[in-house]
């Protein structure tokens, strides 16, 4: 059996896509033909109203994913399941200080959410992907150490090259599986996040990042991309 099935049969998990370019990656996936699991940490009427207009290629799973206790349950439920594409998208900033000025509950948050959860999801969920998979986290140019040359948003920039270290760690630790992995750079888009006076609107660069995931599906090792399929400097 061929470890790249049918552009029909293909088969993705999206960690995160309640909004944002969650759920605008989830979107063009099924959009494509992509049978799609999305989760999402409370209700979003934008994924609902994508499940709804791609006519069953979207399910909805709930998914709080800095609990590990809603990490096991979700793999529980997925049991059985093969997965073509793991795809982890997490990311929040609380604010723009120097970091001696940042609050320790503040650091701790964005740290756990931005770098430890998605490795947790990784961890948990992994083994759902099929031989030849892609495993994929969204990062960001801003955890680039090299890049880092003005100054604002270090806590951000600190969790996303922590999110960069770990996924290396995790590269080392699964470097016999055969498997894709990627860390993404979407670009600067037009988001909550990302402000919405930004370059990028989601709604195009998202179908590059998509892109960029089917062209490298099948290449062993990990890359650090950008939604032009070039190297971003570590």
């Amino acid at each position: 059996m061929s470890a790249t099935p049918t552009a029909s049969a293909r088969r993705a998990l999206v960690v995160g896509a309640s909004r944002g370019l969650g759920l605008v990656l989830a979107d063009e996936l099924a959009r494509r033909d992509w049978q799609v699991i999305a989760t999402t940490r409370r209700d979003s009427a934008g994924l609902r109203a994508i499940a709804d207009a791609r006519h069953g290629r979207l399910r909805i799973e709930s998914l709080e994913m800095t609990s590990p206790r809603e990490l096991s349950a979700l793999r529980e439920r997925l049991d059985g399941r093969r997965l073509d594409l793991l795809f982890v998208n997490a990311a929040i900033n609380l604010s723009n200080l120097p970091i001696d000025e940042v609050p320790t509950h503040e650091f701790t948050e964005v740290m756990i959410t931005n770098a430890l959860s998605p490795l947790r999801a990784l961890a948990a969920l992994h083994d759902l992907v099929v031989p030849g998979g892609t495993v994929a986290v969204m990062s960001s140019d801003q955890g680039s150490i090299t890049r880092n040359t003005e100054e604002g948003y270090e806590l951000y920039k600190a969790s996303k090259a922590a999110l960069n270290q770990l996924m290396r760690s995790y590269a080392i630790r699964q470097a016999g599986d055969g498997r894709t992995k990627l860390l993404i750079d979407p670009g600067h888009n037009r988001t909550e996040l990302g402000g919405f006076d930004a370059p990028l609107d989601p709604r195009e660069s998202i179908p590059a990042v998509v892109d960029v995931l089917e062209a490298q599906a099948g290449t062993p090792g990990l890359q650090f991309l950008d939604l032009h399929g070039e190297a971003v400097p570590w």
